[in-house]
């Protein structure tokens, strides 16, 4: 039987990206030492700041950032895939990609991910994000052989978009994930009802790491890292909002065990939507 102790790091990534990466290798050192050989950390790992400008001048581009190069020493050195939720990216254009990483073992860069679905949203609460005005949406959706599983890479608000993860599912995804900084006010409302989903409908495991707490920017995330197995049953949760280790191991078997019980993928059928008026018209 297939499997692996998997960890996620939850954090609270505040302005200055040199802090926070030491805080991250102590966090991804500790889980390697509990055993786990894949580690993922949260979306926005290197720095998370509201203002445009700011959130910018504290980016790197990718051939230079000091996270890139020392997670992918530190995966050769531990010899231990590490999964980096995503980093803020500076592009050409003055703008940033939300990119997520996958770092082999041996240190090398095997996939990239850029964030597809824009958070862009106005909140009850008042607060109101705009993500496209400072980022670049991607259009790719890589799933990763990791030689014990395949993996499917999201980011946060991704996980609200059931098709993207389908798709995934559809193309050998064993694991689904979604490392997030989920707001406070959604990831009580919706957090742990939206990871269970996306394992239930694709039979998958779903692996999140998180942001947690007040970060310096005055943004409040969710903590709550998750892992949800394949009957919708969480496996491991850090249950608090303050950086820490979570660990758990994935048993690929329970994949196959699931798909049996309810093939969902494989009843899967084509079809269109009808749009018919009060009076009974077919529109489209």
């Amino acid at each position: 039987m297939t499997s692996f102790v998997a960890a996620c790091v939850q954090m609270r990534t505040g302005r200055n990206p040199f802090q926070n990466l030491d805080v991250c290798e102590a966090l991804i050192r500790e889980a390697a030492a509990e055993g786990a050989v894949y580690v993922q950390t949260p979306e926005m790992t290197n720095v998370l700041e509201r203002s445009r400008k700011a959130q910018l001048a504290a980016s790197s581009f990718e051939s230079d950032d000091p996270f890139l190069k020392q997670l992918s020493s530190l995966a050769d050195e531990l010899n231990i895939w590490i999964h980096i939720g995503s980093l803020a990216i500076r592009l050409e254009d003055d703008k940033l990609a939300n990119r997520g990483f996958m770092i082999s073992p041996e240190g090398e860069i095997t996939a990239r991910y850029d964030k597809i679905h824009m958070f862009d949203v106005d909140l009850p609460n008042g607060e109101s994000w705009r993500e496209s005005e400072s980022y670049s949406a991607g259009n790719v959706s890589p799933v990763v052989d990791l030689g014990v599983a395949k993996l499917g890479m999201a980011i946060c608000y991704d996980i609200r978009q059931p098709a993207l993860f389908r798709e995934q599912s559809k193309a050998g995804a064993q694991v689904l994930t979604g490392p997030a900084a989920f707001t406070k006010q959604t990831g009580e409302a919706h957090w742990h009802v939206l990871q269970r989903a996306r394992a239930i409908e694709n039979g998958a495991f779903v692996v999140t790491a998180a942001q947690g707490g007040t970060h310096e920017d005055d943004r409040q995330t969710y903590g709550h890292s998750l892992m949800i197995d394949p009957w919708g049953k969480v496996i491991a949760e850090l249950d608090h909002d303050e950086p820490g280790v979570l660990l758990g191991e994935l048993e690929m078997a329970k994949v196959d065990e699931a798909r049996r019980r309810i093939p969902a993928i494989e009843n899967a059928r084509e079809f269109s939507v009808a749009t018919v008026s009060l009076n009974g018209e077919m529109v489209s």
